[in-house]
């Protein structure tokens, strides 16, 4: 059986789906789709911590469908602009979980991980599937996955 590590960027999905959908994105579908192909043998959610009831409650939500959730302390800076990224975080996650899995699913638009999915193919063979938002999806993210899956239908909460 196919054994797969799904990583996902809860802020650029959450950000990326509400600019082009106006809507959120189905956790729930998207754990149904992946596990269907094979294995979840490792399932990660990365968010921002601000200390919301409602954030909280999502974040119960995510891990009852099986995923580890990550967070971080929302940052806001001396001139207003704000912190909050996991890039370093999941980079190092999903090289670790790379040796020991056929597939890494990133559920992400961001461009700086092209370079991480070149290197799991080149380093352990490890395809990779991408979800990205048509249209807000890097295109140097979606010539280094091996497969991309849009994230529209029913992948969507309407």
């Amino acid at each position: 059986m196919n054994k797969i590590a799904l990583f996902v960027d809860v802020q650029n999905l959450y950000y990326t789906v509400r600019q082009a959908h106006g809507c959120h994105f189905d956790y729930s579908a998207l754990w149904a789709e992946v596990a269907a192909r094979g294995e979840i043998v490792e399932a990660f959610a990365y968010a921002i911590e601000r200390g919301d009831a409602r954030q909280q409650q999502f974040q119960q939500i995510l891990r009852r469908l099986g995923f580890t959730v990550k967070l971080k302390p929302y940052i806001q800076r001396a001139d207003g602009s704000a912190k909050g990224d996991w890039d370093v975080g999941i980079t190092l996650d999903v090289m670790e979980a790379a040796a020991n899995v056929d597939e890494v699913v990133l559920g992400s638009g961001d461009g700086d991980f092209d370079l991480l999915l070149e290197r799991i193919r080149q380093r352990h063979g490890t395809r990779s599937t991408v979800y990205g938002v048509p249209g807000l999806t890097a295109q140097s993210l979606l010539r280094a996955a091996d497969d991309y899956r849009p994230v529209e239908g029913n992948l969507l909460l309407r």
